[in-house]
């Protein structure tokens, strides 16, 4: 990376900063209402660090020259790294003035903030009920502000001088516009983002949650975050009602922002003609009834495909909410929800994964191929995708850039599968693919492998692995590729 490009870089890290600086300063209120007065310290040592070190790389390079999209991919993924960061500090500071808690260690810390930030939803707190109400915020607030996207709500409070914004919402995994100004569609995400959160809150209020556990799941459940304020999750509760309005809030979160603001403005029809929701829905119902069948013996056929389907929309979704322990579920039940976690939701929700898109993109373009051999060479055979018809040359570009994703995805669970397998001993290989996949595509299920007790490395493993799932793997190689002196 060049002297010009590093400047360029690093004044739009210096912008991306602040986001933690103003997530603590919102979150002073939250300590002060509970009395938690040594949550204080830590929430304005957050501030402040996070403000100053915006400064200090902003205002030396405020001069630098426009961003364009290897400056924006390189940004997204240093910028998070430096937001998750910052965003552990209030775990760190505030563990190590109390007592007890499970953050002391700064791995521990580091891997909740980067938990947290990217939606995921892996915790270090065996007790998330004995947290202090503010930490129990933080968590909250990090998954929510993480499932719209750092970048998002950097570009909603300050569009720098200079810095070209649809370069950086690209470059955090946003492929979908609402309208064709950049700003115009983040605004109008966030509208839709705040309407959903309070229909979520208010309809798990209403199904029998205390208001304080329907903020904090309702928050997670519409940015796909599994983080929950009990051990057992969503069964602490023993509710059906609940359930069935946490699968509709976790499906929710899954479907593109494009698809709700179409539904908003015309009713259901564009999404039930979506065809990325129209997979969602189809493999919801297969991969619920295949699991319920998985667990039939285990726990019967009523308790099967009712937690058969609560665990697979949640895997799908990548939220990471469970009725039920994993860790002695057939090996059969694991893998389909590891494929489950693999595919993710829609692409432009808040989901993780591979994507449906590229998923559909894959499958027709394998038809598509099939169709070819069989026609004259000379033919022209558009692929099609939904209402969209693609001519070959961009058929061809779209359908290669899903494979390169799909095949880089696949090869980093399995090098993480088999990192993580040596780093903690004993760990079978089915188990540790478990829980790289659930780390990798954000989703925060866990077979018990994750806890305060993990090794270092393996703690830093999974959060290399969240933070290269929620940006998609290629901000994260341009990253590497300007460290080494070829961006």
């Amino acid at each position: 990376m060049g002297t010009k490009d590093l400047r360029i870089v690093l004044r739009d890290v210096g912008l991306v900063a602040p986001v933690a600086g103003v997530m603590a300063l919102v979150s002073i209120p939250v300590a002060v209402g509970f009395g938690e007065w040594r949550a204080l310290a830590p929430l304005a040592w957050t501030a402040l660090a996070a403000f100053g070190l915006g400064l200090l790389l902003y205002l030396p390079f405020r001069g630098a020259g426009e961003a364009r999209l290897k400056h924006g991919l390189i940004v997204a993924a240093f910028g998070w790294l430096v937001v998750a960061a910052l965003g552990a500090l209030p775990f760190l500071l505030l563990s190590r003035s109390t007592p007890g808690l499970p953050y002391a260690d700064p791995a521990s810390a580091l891997f909740e903030s980067v938990s947290g930030f990217t939606g995921t939803g892996l915790t270090m707190a065996l007790r998330p009920d004995l947290l202090p109400r503010t930490l129990q915020w933080w968590r909250s607030f990090t998954e929510w502000v993480g499932g719209m996207g750092v970048i998002v709500l950097m570009l909603t409070l300050l569009a720098g001088p200079g810095m070209t914004a649809a370069n950086l919402y690209f470059a955090e995994a946003r492929g979908e516009k609402i309208h064709p100004s950049v700003l115009s569609t983040v605004r109008t995400m966030w509208w839709i983002y705040l309407l959903y959160t309070f229909l979520a809150v208010a309809a798990l209020w209403g199904a029998g949650m205390p208001l304080w556990d329907a903020l904090h799941h309702g928050m997670a459940g519409i940015a796909t975050g599994g983080f929950s304020l009990w051990p057992e999750s969503i069964g602490r509760y023993r509710s059906l009602a609940v359930e069935l309005v946490m699968i509709l809030v976790m499906v929710a979160g899954a479907v593109s922002f494009a698809v709700h603001y179409q539904t908003l403005q015309r009713g259901p029809r564009p999404l039930v003609r979506d065809p990325q929701s129209q997979a969602l829905f189809l493999l919801l119902l297969g991969g619920a009834g295949l699991l319920g069948v998985a667990l039939l013996r285990q726990i019967g056929p009523g308790p099967a495909f009712r937690h058969g389907t609560f665990q697979f929309a949640s895997a799908l979704t990548c939220t990471g909410f469970q009725t039920v322990p994993l860790e002695g579920v057939p090996g059969a039940a694991k893998l389909l929800l590891v494929g489950a976690m693999v595919i993710g939701g829609a692409a432009g929700s808040t989901a993780g994964g591979i994507k449906l898109v590229r998923l559909l993109l894959l499958l027709r373009g394998a038809g598509w191929q099939l169709r070819r051999l069989t026609r004259s060479p000379d033919a022209l055979i558009p692929l099609r995708l939904g209402s969209e018809t693609c001519p070959e040359a961009v058929a061809y570009r779209r359908i290669a850039e899903a494979a390169v994703l799909a095949t880089l995805w696949v090869l980093l669970l399995g090098l993480g599968t088999y990192a993580l397998s040596l780093l903690v001993p004993g760990t079978s290989l089915g188990d540790a693919l478990f829980e790289v996949a659930s780390a990798q595509g954000n989703v925060g299920l866990s077979v018990g492998i994750t806890g305060p007790g993990m090794p270092t490395g393996a703690k830093l493993l999974l959060a290399f692995h969240m933070w290269v799932g929620r940006l998609e793997i290629i901000p994260v190689l341009m990253l590497l590729r300007g460290l080494v002196g070829k961006g």
